[in-house]
Protein backbone atom coordinates (compact mmCIF):
# COMPACT_ATOMS: atom_id res chain seq x y z
CA UNK A 1 0.00 0.00 0.00
CA UNK A 2 1.39 3.61 -1.07
CA UNK A 3 1.26 6.38 1.43
CA UNK A 4 -0.70 9.36 0.59
CA UNK A 5 -0.41 11.81 -2.14
CA UNK A 6 1.13 14.91 -1.02
CA UNK A 7 -0.47 18.25 -2.26
CA UNK A 8 0.87 21.47 -1.49
CA UNK A 9 -1.82 23.94 -1.69
CA UNK A 10 -1.73 28.09 -2.21
CA UNK A 11 -2.65 31.14 -3.88
CA UNK A 12 -1.29 31.68 -6.97
CA UNK A 13 -0.33 34.86 -8.95
CA UNK A 14 0.36 35.81 -12.91
CA UNK A 15 3.75 36.20 -12.15
CA UNK A 16 5.56 33.30 -12.54
CA UNK A 17 8.21 33.69 -10.07
CA UNK A 18 5.72 32.90 -7.31
CA UNK A 19 4.66 29.75 -8.30
CA UNK A 20 8.31 28.53 -9.47
CA UNK A 21 9.15 28.56 -4.97
CA UNK A 22 6.17 26.14 -5.33
CA UNK A 23 7.45 23.84 -7.96
CA UNK A 24 11.05 24.04 -6.40
CA UNK A 25 9.23 22.89 -3.09
CA UNK A 26 7.66 19.99 -5.20
CA UNK A 27 11.30 18.90 -6.65
CA UNK A 28 13.36 19.33 -3.20
CA UNK A 29 10.33 17.08 -1.44
CA UNK A 30 10.84 14.71 -4.51
CA UNK A 31 14.54 14.29 -3.75
CA UNK A 32 14.12 13.85 -0.18
CA UNK A 33 11.31 11.34 -0.53
CA UNK A 34 11.68 10.04 -3.99
CA UNK A 35 9.21 6.85 -3.32
CA UNK A 36 6.09 9.71 -2.33
CA UNK A 37 3.74 11.25 -4.71
CA UNK A 38 4.34 15.30 -4.57
CA UNK A 39 2.23 18.15 -6.58
CA UNK A 40 1.79 21.81 -6.64
CA UNK A 41 -1.32 22.97 -6.68
CA UNK A 42 -2.57 26.93 -6.29
CA UNK A 43 -6.27 28.64 -5.45
CA UNK A 44 -6.07 30.99 -7.94
CA UNK A 45 -4.57 33.18 -11.12
CA UNK A 46 -2.28 29.56 -12.41
CA UNK A 47 -2.82 26.55 -12.96
CA UNK A 48 -2.88 23.71 -12.14
CA UNK A 49 -6.14 24.00 -9.32
CA UNK A 50 -6.12 21.74 -6.38
CA UNK A 51 -9.34 20.25 -8.69
CA UNK A 52 -7.06 19.56 -11.66
CA UNK A 53 -4.03 17.55 -9.37
CA UNK A 54 -6.94 15.86 -7.39
CA UNK A 55 -8.51 14.50 -11.11
CA UNK A 56 -4.85 13.59 -12.44
CA UNK A 57 -4.62 11.71 -8.90
CA UNK A 58 -7.29 10.09 -9.04
CA UNK A 59 -7.01 8.63 -12.86
CA UNK A 60 -3.54 7.09 -11.60
CA UNK A 61 -5.39 5.15 -9.12
CA UNK A 62 -4.77 7.31 -5.91
CA UNK A 63 -7.56 6.85 -2.93
CA UNK A 64 -5.86 8.96 -0.09
CA UNK A 65 -4.50 12.58 -0.69
CA UNK A 66 -3.23 15.06 2.14
CA UNK A 67 -3.13 19.04 1.36
CA UNK A 68 -0.59 20.36 2.96
CA UNK A 69 -1.36 24.82 2.85
CA UNK A 70 1.82 26.37 2.49
CA UNK A 71 0.93 29.29 5.02
CA UNK A 72 3.16 30.85 7.11
CA UNK A 73 1.16 32.94 9.54
CA UNK A 74 -1.23 30.38 10.25
CA UNK A 75 -0.93 27.70 13.07
CA UNK A 76 -4.65 25.85 12.83
CA UNK A 77 -7.03 27.76 10.55
CA UNK A 78 -6.81 27.41 7.06
CA UNK A 79 -7.77 29.90 4.48
CA UNK A 80 -11.49 29.86 3.61
CA UNK A 81 -10.11 29.35 -0.21
CA UNK A 82 -7.93 26.37 0.81
CA UNK A 83 -11.22 24.55 2.72
CA UNK A 84 -13.11 25.31 -0.42
CA UNK A 85 -11.14 23.39 -2.59
CA UNK A 86 -10.94 20.52 0.06
CA UNK A 87 -14.56 20.41 0.32
CA UNK A 88 -15.02 20.93 -3.68
CA UNK A 89 -13.08 17.76 -4.54
CA UNK A 90 -14.78 15.92 -1.60
CA UNK A 91 -17.79 16.15 -3.14
CA UNK A 92 -16.56 15.37 -6.80
CA UNK A 93 -14.68 12.39 -5.62
CA UNK A 94 -16.42 10.48 -2.92
CA UNK A 95 -14.65 7.03 -2.67
CA UNK A 96 -11.55 9.18 -2.16
CA UNK A 97 -10.19 10.35 1.60
CA UNK A 98 -8.66 14.06 1.79
CA UNK A 99 -7.13 15.43 4.51
CA UNK A 100 -5.90 19.15 5.09
CA UNK A 101 -2.84 18.79 7.40
CA UNK A 102 -2.36 22.22 9.87
CA UNK A 103 -0.12 25.53 7.77
CA UNK A 104 3.02 25.24 7.34
CA UNK A 105 3.09 28.05 10.03
CA UNK A 106 5.61 30.62 12.06
CA UNK A 107 7.63 28.10 12.96
CA UNK A 108 11.38 29.13 15.11
CA UNK A 109 13.55 27.50 12.68
CA UNK A 110 12.45 30.02 9.93
CA UNK A 111 14.18 32.23 11.81
CA UNK A 112 17.59 31.23 10.35
CA UNK A 113 16.71 31.26 6.46
CA UNK A 114 15.45 34.82 7.61
CA UNK A 115 17.91 35.79 8.88
CA UNK A 116 20.12 34.71 5.79
CA UNK A 117 17.74 37.15 3.50
CA UNK A 118 18.26 40.19 5.51
CA UNK A 119 21.54 39.62 5.57
CA UNK A 120 22.00 39.01 1.80
CA UNK A 121 19.47 42.62 1.26
CA UNK A 122 21.73 44.30 3.79
CA UNK A 123 24.98 43.72 1.69
CA UNK A 124 23.13 44.49 -1.03
CA UNK A 125 22.00 48.12 0.13
CA UNK A 126 25.50 48.64 1.68
CA UNK A 127 23.86 49.35 4.21
CA UNK A 128 26.44 49.78 7.57
CA UNK A 129 23.89 50.78 10.51
CA UNK A 130 21.46 48.98 11.96
CA UNK A 131 19.11 50.18 15.29
CA UNK A 132 15.70 48.23 14.36
CA UNK A 133 13.93 45.55 13.02
CA UNK A 134 10.56 44.97 11.71
CA UNK A 135 9.20 41.23 10.90
CA UNK A 136 6.48 41.93 7.84
CA UNK A 137 4.54 39.17 7.79
CA UNK A 138 1.93 37.55 5.28
CA UNK A 139 -1.99 38.28 6.39
CA UNK A 140 -4.48 35.40 6.69
CA UNK A 141 -3.19 34.48 10.27
CA UNK A 142 -5.23 33.42 12.96
CA UNK A 143 -5.25 34.04 16.83
CA UNK A 144 -2.67 31.53 17.79
CA UNK A 145 -0.59 32.46 14.46
CA UNK A 146 -0.69 36.00 15.80
CA UNK A 147 0.04 35.56 19.07
CA UNK A 148 3.45 32.92 17.52
CA UNK A 149 4.40 35.98 14.68
CA UNK A 150 4.66 38.20 18.08
CA UNK A 151 6.52 35.48 20.11
CA UNK A 152 8.95 34.96 16.98
CA UNK A 153 9.25 39.24 16.73
CA UNK A 154 10.46 39.08 20.12
CA UNK A 155 12.45 35.96 19.59
CA UNK A 156 14.44 37.66 16.41
CA UNK A 157 15.02 41.05 18.18
CA UNK A 158 16.34 39.68 21.27
CA UNK A 159 19.13 37.11 19.44
CA UNK A 160 20.44 40.17 17.20
CA UNK A 161 19.76 42.38 20.51
CA UNK A 162 17.69 45.15 18.53
CA UNK A 163 13.87 46.02 19.05
CA UNK A 164 12.04 44.23 16.71
CA UNK A 165 8.42 44.92 15.60
CA UNK A 166 5.40 42.93 13.69
CA UNK A 167 4.31 44.02 11.17
CA UNK A 168 1.01 42.41 9.08
CA UNK A 169 -0.98 43.06 6.28
CA UNK A 170 -3.92 42.23 7.22
CA UNK A 171 -4.43 44.89 9.78
CA UNK A 172 -4.55 42.32 12.44
CA UNK A 173 -1.45 44.01 13.79
CA UNK A 174 0.48 47.39 13.01
CA UNK A 175 1.25 47.29 9.07
CA UNK A 176 4.46 47.90 7.94
CA UNK A 177 4.83 51.43 7.54
CA UNK A 178 3.34 52.11 11.15
CA UNK A 179 5.97 48.86 12.78
CA UNK A 180 8.62 51.56 10.92
CA UNK A 181 7.49 54.91 12.24
CA UNK A 182 6.86 53.50 15.67
CA UNK A 183 10.83 52.50 15.24
CA UNK A 184 11.50 55.75 14.05
CA UNK A 185 9.39 57.58 17.19
CA UNK A 186 12.13 55.74 19.46
CA UNK A 187 15.08 57.54 17.86
CA UNK A 188 15.62 54.22 15.62
CA UNK A 189 16.34 55.61 12.35
CA UNK A 190 18.18 52.35 10.33
CA UNK A 191 15.50 50.16 10.68
CA UNK A 192 15.47 46.84 8.44
CA UNK A 193 12.64 44.59 7.21
CA UNK A 194 12.60 40.72 6.96
CA UNK A 195 10.03 39.21 4.83
CA UNK A 196 8.33 36.05 6.65
CA UNK A 197 6.50 35.47 3.27
CA UNK A 198 7.01 32.69 1.10
CA UNK A 199 7.41 33.73 -2.62
CA UNK A 200 7.32 37.54 -3.80
CA UNK A 201 3.70 37.01 -4.57
CA UNK A 202 1.51 40.56 -4.77
CA UNK A 203 1.18 41.13 -0.72
CA UNK A 204 5.00 40.66 -0.41
CA UNK A 205 5.66 43.24 -3.33
CA UNK A 206 3.29 45.66 -1.85
CA UNK A 207 4.89 45.72 1.80
CA UNK A 208 8.28 45.83 0.64
CA UNK A 209 6.89 48.95 -1.73
CA UNK A 210 5.64 50.60 1.17
CA UNK A 211 8.34 49.54 3.67
CA UNK A 212 11.42 51.09 1.19
CA UNK A 213 8.94 54.58 0.82
CA UNK A 214 9.05 55.10 4.51
CA UNK A 215 12.84 54.80 5.15
CA UNK A 216 13.85 51.29 5.55
CA UNK A 217 17.31 50.98 5.04
CA UNK A 218 16.25 47.23 3.26
CA UNK A 219 13.91 44.71 2.95
CA UNK A 220 14.84 40.86 2.70
CA UNK A 221 13.24 38.41 -0.12
CA UNK A 222 10.66 36.39 0.94
CA UNK A 223 12.04 32.86 3.01
CA UNK A 224 11.64 30.87 -0.52
CA UNK A 225 12.74 27.24 -0.80
CA UNK A 226 14.90 25.67 1.70
CA UNK A 227 15.59 22.73 4.19
CA UNK A 228 13.61 23.79 6.87
CA UNK A 229 10.81 24.50 4.75
CA UNK A 230 10.76 21.34 3.42
CA UNK A 231 10.74 19.87 7.01
CA UNK A 232 7.82 21.81 7.96
CA UNK A 233 6.07 20.24 5.17
CA UNK A 234 6.83 16.80 5.62
CA UNK A 235 5.94 16.88 9.53
CA UNK A 236 2.46 18.64 8.90
CA UNK A 237 2.00 15.75 5.93
CA UNK A 238 3.18 12.86 8.20
CA UNK A 239 0.75 14.19 11.15
CA UNK A 240 -1.91 14.43 8.90
CA UNK A 241 -1.41 11.27 6.79
CA UNK A 242 -1.28 9.14 9.93
CA UNK A 243 -4.89 9.45 10.25
CA UNK A 244 -5.16 7.78 7.04
CA UNK A 245 -3.22 5.10 7.92
CA UNK A 246 -3.11 0.93 8.78
CA UNK A 247 -0.84 -0.78 10.79
CA UNK A 248 1.81 -1.07 8.04
CA UNK A 249 5.13 -0.07 8.90
CA UNK A 250 6.56 0.48 5.34
CA UNK A 251 4.30 3.35 4.68
CA UNK A 252 4.91 4.47 8.47
CA UNK A 253 8.95 4.54 7.90
CA UNK A 254 8.17 6.47 4.66
CA UNK A 255 7.24 9.28 6.61
CA UNK A 256 9.41 9.92 9.11
CA UNK A 257 10.57 13.60 9.19
CA UNK A 258 13.41 15.01 11.40
CA UNK A 259 13.12 16.16 14.75
CA UNK A 260 13.89 19.60 13.91
CA UNK A 261 10.63 19.88 11.71
CA UNK A 262 8.68 20.09 14.92
CA UNK A 263 10.12 23.05 16.77
CA UNK A 264 11.63 21.36 19.29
Amino acid sequence: MAAPALVMLTHGSTDPSVAEVSHHLRYGLQTIRPSLEVNAAFIDHCPPTGPQVVSHLVGRGITEIVFVPLQLSAVTDHDPAIDAVVERVRATHPTVRFLAARPVGPEACLLRPLDERLRSALGTAHATELDGLVLSAEGRTDIRGLAMLARRARQWGTHHRLPCVLATSDGSSLGVAAAIESLNSQGRRHVAVGSFFLAPDQEFEAQARLALKYGAVAVSAPIGVDDDVLDLILARYAFAAMDLLTDDEDIRESLAVPVSAFGI
